[in-house]
C-alpha cells in the first residue's frame, strides 16, 4: 500500500520546512533588552497556564479512557475496547501536542515581529507569517501521521478500519474543546479585567505597562487564539478526514481502498500547497499599504495549488471528474465563507459603519445595532452552506455510483480542508502581531514602530475573524458528514439500513429539543465563566492600583499576580460546561437510544453552528467598530461613540474568542461522541 507512505513522506518534509521557520526565527534580531523582558513574561505567563491547563485535561481524558475501556470490555466488545481507548489515548495527545506548538511558535515570533517593526515592517508581516505556517504546517502533518500510523496498526480489514479509528477523533475534539474552552475563558477574562479598569476607571491606554493585568491580557492571545485554535484544527481535520474515510466504505467495491484513503491523500497536498503560498508571500509583497494584500496573495495561491493537486489525485486516485468539481464546491465555499466573515466584520462594509453610526447615542443602541448584525450573519452563511451540500451531492450522484451523493459531499469537505493550513497560518498570525504591538509599547518603541505593528495588528484581527468564519464554513461540512458516517454507523451494529429519522416519534422530538438545549446552556457557561474569571482580575487591578502608586509611575505592578488569578479561575471554570458537552449526550444516547440521538445530533448542530455564526461575527463586528472608531470616526478616542465602542467590543470578546470558537469543537465532539459510543445506543 504505497498511499500510506506517500502521506507519511509528505506529512514528514511538512515537519522539516516548519523546523526550517522556526530556525529562521531563533536566529532572527530579537530587539532591545526592554523588548526581551516583556517578552519572557508573556512566554512564562503563557509556558505556566499551559502546563496547569493540560495537566489537568490529561488527567480528565486518561479517565475517560478508561471509562472506554471498560464499557466496551462489559458490553462483550474486548477488540473494540481497546482500539477505540489507543485511539483515544493518542488523538488526545497529538492534539494537546498541536495546542502546545502553536503556543510554543507564538511566544517566540512575537517578539522577532515586534523588533523588526521599525527597521523592516514588512519583515515584520513575513516573519509572523512564517511563525503562524509553523503551527499550521505541524498540524495537519500531525493529524496525518496520526491517523497513518492508527489505520496500518489497525487495517487488517480496510472496510472495518476507519469504524475502529473513530476514537483518535473523539480523543482529539475531547482535548480541543477544554484546551478552547479555557483558553478562550483566560484570554477574554484578562482582555475585559484589563480594559474596564484599565481604560474605563483609570484612563490608561490599551497595553499600558501600567496596568497589572496587561501580561495576563498578551498571554491569553496565545494560550487562546494559538493553543486554543491550533487543538481545534487538529481535532477538525482529524474527525472530518476520518468521516470521510468511513463514508468510502461504501464504495469500496468501486475505488476500493483509494476511496477510503483519498481524504488523507488530499490533506498531504494541501501542505505542499500550503508551503508554496507560504513562500510565496515575500518581503517586496508586504510593502503593500495593506498587510492583507500579501496575506491575500499567499491564501490565493495556495487555493490555486490545492485545486490543481485536487484535479489529480482524483483522476488517479477515482477516475471520475464529478467528483473533482464537488471538491471544487468546498474549495469554492472556504473563499465564500471568508468573503461573508469579511463583509460583516471589516469597517469598510455597511454592517461595521451602522454599528459605528449607532454608537453616537450610546452604548445601548451599539448593542442594539450590534445584535441586529450579528443575527443577520446567518442568513447568507446558511444559504452558502445549503447550496455547497445539495451541488456537491447532485455532482456525487452525476458520477454515477452508487451511494455517490454522500461521498460527493464528503469531497467537498476535503476541497474545504486541502488549505487549512494555510489558514491556520494566517490564524496565528493574528496572536502574533497583537503581542507584538504590546511588546512594542511596553517597551515605549518609537512612534514609527507603534504605527507599522498597528497595521499588522489590525490585519491580524482581520484574519482572526476570517479563520473563524472558516472554521464554522467546514464544521457545517463536516457535520453533515459526521451525521451520514454515525447513520451508517448505526446501520452496520442494526443490520438494517438506518436512513429516516422521524421526529413525530415523541422521544425523538425531545432528543432533538434537548441538541438544541445543550447549545444554549453550553454557551451560557462558557460566558458566565469569562463573566466569573473576569471579576477575580477587575478586583485584583482595583486593588494593586488602590495600595500601590502605579499610576503615577512609582510602584511598578504585580503582573504575575494577575497571571496567576486568570490562570485558577479560566481552569476552575472550564470544568463545568466541558463536562456537560462530554457527559449529556452519553446520557440522551443511552436513555433514549440510536433514533433520538440522531435527532439530538442533527439538531443540535444546526442550532451549534447557527449559534457560532451569530457569536463569531457579532463579536468581530463590535471589536471593528471600536478600532474603526478610534482610527478617528464620528470624533476618535474619548468621545461618547468611542465610549459606546468598548461597551460593544467587552460585550463582544466573550462572543468571538470563547463561546464562539467553543460551539465549533462542541458540534464535532458530538458526532465523534456519538460514532464511538454507537453500540451503547442500540
Amino acid at each position: 500500500m504505497l498511499i500510506i507512505p506517500f502521506i507519511f513522506v509528505i506529512a514528514v518534509l511538512a515537519l522539516g520546512v516548519a523546523a526550517f521557520f522556526v530556525r529562521q526565527i531563533k536566529s532572527a534580531d530579537k530587539g532591545s533588552v526592554k523588548m526581551q523582558e516583556v517578552a519572557a513574561a508573556i512566554s512564562e505567563g503563557a509556558h505556566a497556564f499551559v502546563k496547569r491547563q493540560y495537566t489537568t485535561i490529561a488527567i480528565i481524558a486518561i479517565i475517560v479512557a478508561a471509562i472506554i475501556f471498560v464499557v466496551f470490555t462489559l458490553v462483550g466488545k474486548p477488540d473494540q475496547a481497546w482500539h477505540t481507548a489507543a485511539s483515544f489515548i493518542l488523538g488526545a495527545f497529538l492534539s494537546a501536542l498541536s495546542g502546545i506548538i502553536g503556543m510554543f511558535t507564538s511566544v517566540r515570533t512575537n517578539l522577532v515581529s515586534a523588533a523588526a517593526a521599525e527597521k523592516n515592517p514588512a519583515r515584520s508581516l513575513v516573519v509572523a507569517l512564517r511563525g503562524g505556517a509553523v503551527s499550521g504546517l505541524t498540524i495537519i502533518a500531525l493529524s496525518l501521521i496520526g491517523i497513518s500510523v492508527i489505520f496500518t496498526l489497525f487495517g487488517a480489514n480496510p472496510e472495518e478500519t476507519p469504524f475502529l479509528i473513530v476514537g483518535f477523533g473523539f480523543g482529539a475534539s475531547f482535548i480541543a474543546l477544554f484546551a478552547q474552552l479555557g483558553g478562550g475563558i483566560y484570554t477574554k477574562a484578562a482582555d475585559v479585567g484589563a480594559d474596564l479598569v484599565g481604560k474605563f476607571e483609570a484612563g490608561i491606554p490599551e497595553d499600558d505597562p501600567r496596568n497589572p493585568a496587561v501580561i495576563a491580557d498578551l498571554v491569553g492571545d496565545n494560550v487562546g487564539d494559538c493553543a486554543g485554535r491550533g487543538a481545534d484544527l487538529f481535532e477538525s481535520t482529524s474527525a472530518e478526514n476520518i468521516g470521510a474515510m468511513i463514508l468510502g466504505v461504501a464504495l469500496f467495491p468501486v475505488f476500493g481502498v483509494s476511496g477510503i484513503l483519498f481524504p488523507l491523500i488530499i490533506g498531504a497536498l494541501g501542505l505542499i500547497a500550503t508551503v508554496i503560498g507560504i513562500f510565496s508571500v515575500t518581503e517586496k509583497d508586504a510593502q503593500h499599504e495593506d498587510p492583507m494584500h500579501a496575506l491575500n496573495k499567499g491564501y490565493y495561491i495556495t487555493a490555486i495549488v490545492s485545486a490543481i493537486f485536487f484535479y489529480f489525485a482524483v483522476m488517479y486516485l477515482l477516475n471520475n471528474i464529478w467528483f473533482f468539481y464537488a471538491g471544487l464546491v468546498g474549495l469554492a465555499l472556504s473563499i465564500v465563507f471568508l468573503n461573508i466573515t469579511l463583509y460583516y466584520t471589516d469597517h469598510r462594509f455597511r454592517p461595521v459603519q451602522e454599528i459605528a453610526k449607532a454608537s453616537t447615542g450610546g452604548p445601548a443602541m451599539n448593542i442594539i445595532s450590534g445584535m441586529n448584525v450579528a443575527f443577520e450573519t446567518t442568513a447568507l452563511a446558511s444559504i452558502s452552506i445549503g447550496l455547497a451540500l445539495i451541488i456537491s451531492y447532485r455532482l456525487g450522484e452525476m458520477s454515477g455510483v452508487q451511494s455517490g451523493g454522500l461521498y460527493g459531499t464528503a469531497i467537498a469537505t476535503m476541497g474545504m480542508l486541502a488549505p487549512c493550513a494555510y489558514i491556520l497560518a494566517m490564524d496565528t498570525f493574528g496572536p502574533i502581531v497583537d503581542n507584538a504591538g504590546g511588546i512594542v509599547e511596553m517597551s515605549e518603541s518609537s512612534e514609527n514602530a507603534q504605527r507599522n505593528v498597528a497595521k499588522l495588528d489590525s490585519a491580524g484581527n482581520t484574519t482572526k475573524a476570517l479563520t473563524k468564519g472558516y472554521a464554522v464554513g467546514s464544521a457545517a461540512l463536516s457535520a453533515f458528514l459526521l451525521f451520514s458516517a454515525y447513520m451508517t454507523e448505526v446501520s452496520t451494529l442494526t443490520g438494517h439500513v438506518f436512513s429516516v429519522v422521524n421526529m413525530a416519534k415523541v422521544d425523538v422530538f425531545v432528543g432533538g429539543l434537548l441538541g438544541a438545549m445543550l447549545v444554549f446552556l453550553f454557551a451560557s457557561f462558557a460566558i458566565r465563566g469569562v463573566s466569573l474569571t473576569a471579576q477575580y482580575v477587575i478586583e485584583e487591578v482595583r486593588r494593586q492600583f488602590k495600595e500601590k502608586k502605579i499610576l503615577e509611575g512609582i510602584d511598578k505592578p504585580d503582573y504575575a499576580r494577575c497571571v496567576d488569578i486568570t490562570t485558577r479561575g479560566a481552569l476552575k471554570n472550564m470544568i463545568l460546561p466541558g463536562l456537560l458537552a462530554v457527559l449529556f449526550p452519553i446520557c440522551i444516547g443511552i436513555l433514549l437510544k440510536y433514533e433520538a440521538m440522531a435527532a439530538f445530533l442533527m439538531v443540535g448542530t444546526i442550532t451549534g453552528l447557527l449559534m457560532a455564526l451569530v457569536l463569531n461575527n457579532g463579536g468581530g463586528a463590535w471589536d471593528n467598530v471600536k478600532k474603526f472608531i478610534e482610527s478617528g470616526a464620528y470624533g476618535g478616542k474619548g468621545t461618547e461613540a468611542h465610549k459606546a465602542a468598548i461597551v460593544g467590543d467587552t460585550v463582544g470578546d466573550p462572543f468571538k474568542d470563547t463561546a464562539g470558537p467553543s460551539l465549533h469543537v462542541l458540534v464535532k465532539l458530538l458526532a465523534t461522541t456519538s460514532l464511538v459510543l454507537a453500540a451503547l445506543y442500540i
